[in-house]
């Protein structure tokens, strides 16, 4: 192949309207973006997959696509995961600090205490992640390693998922002849692509709405605080089309995307579009301000849910930088604007950046995620992290590496 030379990391994001692939080039310690390939999703319904068959041909349609326009062969992927089943909460452990000098060992005691809590045997932790150490009352503490002190707490922020979710995920890729270097959960992803680092330092949310689910991710300190899945989404939204206009679903969804828009004031009363009808009728004109106030409603109701679930969880006031939104479905002209009626704080649509290659390809809130998963990747391979994941070993293997997890957030 042509780029066979240089060291290629693929970020596949598996959600519930689209399958992305993008494959960057690793060179001199920098990503190019190479090769993009999209295909509609077939198997997957709220982030889960619920059709084995038709996920593997539309993971290996979206990845043949990537593969002939980046000329390189695929043999492994970063993988995302979400769903309903994604369950985030923190933990805190503490220790007797040995010899007065806290070393190595006693920051993985630490987490290890932290770590111990009950689990239900259907789920298994997906990530471990640092927010603070705590040395004898002293808060705020990134790496405690060669200081003196007698007493180390550690608050962590832990991610669960069902294991039989992250083992189809798994199962559907090495069914389409890949291998999975890892699965990341998709809001930590997409927050690696889109937010600043200011962002998480000052306190921001980052709301990824994609097809079946809105992921939320709550970032202060420069640390995760809290993350939630939602099962709302886009679908939900072009349902109310379907329905509202009497038009066929896949119609319903060329519609948003081209004339859809979450504001009704932001839409002239002169302006018309054509709807398709069902059972071979003629199509119909209607003002484009009837599809908006479909849209409308619903989009503030998404909204709604999501400022709930933020206030329920207690940080509301930590999000002095407002919110982030990505995602496909906040392609939707007008949603920013709703979410800050909304959310009552500065709303902001998250792109990928910091990237080079194929950037205004991927410069769009759909590839957060997938690009997300690249710069996990990257990461790892920083690190020297190569080992496949397959099938059973999964979740072992994703234990060796928190170690690794731990290291990099600090």
């Amino acid at each position: 192949m042509a780029k066979k030379d240089k060291e290629i990391i693929v970020g596949l994001d598996i959600g519930t309207t689209k399958i992305c692939a993008v494959i960057a080039e690793l060179d001199d310690d920098t990503l190019s973006i190479i090769g993009i390939g999209t295909h509609p999703s077939k198997g997957l319904r709220k982030g889960v997959v619920v059709n084995i068959e038709g996920t593997v041909e539309s993971i290996k349609s979206a990845i043949e696509e990537a593969e002939l326009m980046a000329g390189s062969e695929v043999q492994s992927v970063y993988a995302g995961i979400a769903g309903g089943h994604i369950k985030g909460f923190n933990s805190h452990g503490i220790i007797a600090v040995k010899n007065g000098i806290v070393s190595d060992t006693d920051k993985e005691r630490v987490i290890e205490a932290a770590k111990a809590v009950a689990i239900p045997m259907d789920r298994e932790l997906l990530h471990v992640l640092p927010q603070q150490y705590i040395l004898d009352g002293q808060s705020g503490i990134k790496e405690p390693k060669g200081m003196s002190g007698v007493r180390l707490e550690a608050r962590i922020h832990i991610i669960t998922g069902a294991v039989t979710s992250a083992q189809n995920i798994v199962r559907c890729v090495n069914r389409a002849g890949l291998d999975v270097a890892d699965i990341i959960v998709e809001q930590l992803a997409s927050a690696e692509s889109v937010l600043d680092p200011d962002e998480r330092d000052l306190g921001v949310a980052l709301v990824d709405i994609g097809g079946g689910t809105a992921d939320i991710a709550i970032f202060s300190e420069d640390s995760i605080k809290y993350t939630s899945v939602i099962s709302v989404g886009g679908n939900h939204i072009t349902n109310d089309i379907a329905i509202g206009l009497r038009t066929p679903h896949a119609e319903a969804e060329k519609i948003k995307i081209k004339h859809g828009c979450a504001l009704t004031s932001e839409v002239g009363s002169d302006e018309k579009i054509e709807v398709p009808s069902v059972g071979g009728r003629e199509p119909r004109v209607i003002g484009r301000q009837m599809l908006a106030e479909i849209i409308e409603p619903r989009v503030e109701e998404m909204f709604q849910m999501i400022r709930h679930d933020i206030v329920s969880s207690g940080y509301l006031d930590l999000l002095t930088s407002g919110i982030v939104i990505t995602g496909g479905t906040t392609n939707l002209e007008g949603m920013t604007q709703v979410a800050e009626k909304v959310f009552g704080l500065p709303v902001r649509r998250g792109v990928p950046s910091n990237l080079g290659g194929l950037t205004d390809v991927v410069n769009h809130p759909q590839f957060a995620t997938a690009v997300g998963l690249l710069l996990f990747g990257y990461r790892d391979r920083k690190k020297g992290v190569k080992a496949p994941l397959k099938g059973r070993n999964l979740f072992n293997n994703i234990t060796d590496r928190m170690k690794g997890w731990i290291e990099d957030f600090f």
